[in-house]
């Protein structure tokens, strides 16, 4: 499997956002979908998750209101629409996906997930 984040880029303070993950080869139902962040000197820090075919949907506490996780079957590719973004959102974010099915109490798991994207940056000022 292998996974394409897009979509990040330079926004102010209160705008948004919408990064895309593309995924080729096999996706299942049950099959974990996450996107993380991480920013210099900090820990890849969870943000939002999906299991595909299932979507129960699992966000931060921090994004919790502001963000959305989806995804698109036919296009095999997983969304998060960011919306208020704040100074404190900037971060690399990764998008990640399972090998196998997974539980719920592992989707906020960075070992959760066995393929990651390359990272798509995304900076918001102030």
């Amino acid at each position: 499997v292998q996974l394409q984040a897009s979509g990040g880029g330079l926004v102010q303070a209160g705008g948004s956002l919408r990064l895309s993950c593309v995924a080729s080869g096999r996706t299942f139902r049950g099959q974990g979908k996450a996107w993380f962040r991480h920013t210099p000197g900090k820990e890849r820090e969870f943000v939002a998750a999906i299991r595909w075919g299932i979507d129960n949907k699992y966000y931060s506490d921090s994004v919790k209101g502001r963000f959305t996780i989806s995804r698109d079957n036919a296009k095999s590719t997983v969304y998060l629409e960011m919306n208020q973004l704040k100074p404190e959102d900037t971060a690399l974010y990764y998008c990640a996906a399972s090998r196998a099915g997974i539980i719920l109490s592992s989707l906020r798991e960075v070992g959760s997930y066995d393929y990651w994207g390359q990272g798509t940056q995304v900076t918001v000022s102030s």
